[in-house]
């Protein structure tokens, strides 16, 4: 929560530009107010202005084609993109785009960053056996293809959890201590997704882990 609020207008301009602005006034010649347009104006939009406002925003699809161009430029060798590509197969009954599977094994192995890691995740190249268990095990707790559709969307770095550590620690956790289970459980998981990868609790004593913490439950 900010202390205090701040003034965010759509243009902000120098100082120059300020007092080139108040010097004239209405009635100032033509030649003058030409001359405005050599001032170099400091322009800043602010990030809740909706798009079609006059600000050109990058599409959606536009950031799939520079996320699958990274994912190409990182896997290199014939082995990899095979291992990849069957990554992706496994992703196929969920509707996604080619792109959209690109980008949520991206998200979920380090391939794209992703805020919910930090700089922890390293780089690699995801197994068609760790992501299927992990999408068994998924369905296993109620969840139907449109759910993990839902929830991939939501949550892609799932695929990139520790099945033994988290994600069965976690729904462990939630049946023991909460009594959190069956439809209850299914309902949670397609709200906050993230309990699955929760790895840590501080308790109140902040440890700049909050992505993966539980007090965020």
């Amino acid at each position: 929560m900010l202390g205090k609020s701040l003034a965010s207008p759509l243009l902000t301009f120098d100082s120059a530009v300020g007092r080139s602005f108040c010097s004239y006034p209405d009635s100032a010649s033509a030649g003058a107010k030409n001359s405005l347009v050599n001032v170099n104006l400091v322009i800043k939009f602010p990030s809740y202005v909706p798009a079609g406002h006059g600000i050109d925003t990058f599409s959606s699809r536009n950031w799939e084609l520079r996320s699958t161009a990274q994912i190409q430029d990182a896997i290199l060798s014939d082995e990899d993109k095979k291992t990849w590509e069957s990554c992706r197969q496994a992703l196929s009954a969920y509707g996604f785009s080619n792109e959209e599977e690109d980008k949520i094994l991206g998200k979920a192995f380090g391939q794209i960053h992703s805020p919910y890691w930090g700089e922890e995740r390293k780089k690699e190249v995801p197994k068609f056996e760790v992501v299927s268990e992990i999408l068994n095990y998924l369905k296993d707790l109620g969840l139907t293809d449109d759910d993990l559709g839902k929830l991939l969307k939501k949550f892609p770095e799932v695929l990139g959890c520790s099945l033994e550590h988290e994600l069965k620690a976690n729904v462990q956790i939630l049946e023991k201590e909460w009594g959190i289970r069956g439809k209850t459980l299914r309902n949670l998981l397609l709200r906050n997704p993230r309990a699955l990868g929760y790895n840590i609790d501080c308790k109140g004593d902040c440890m700049a882990q909050c992505t993966r913490c539980w007090a965020r439950f």
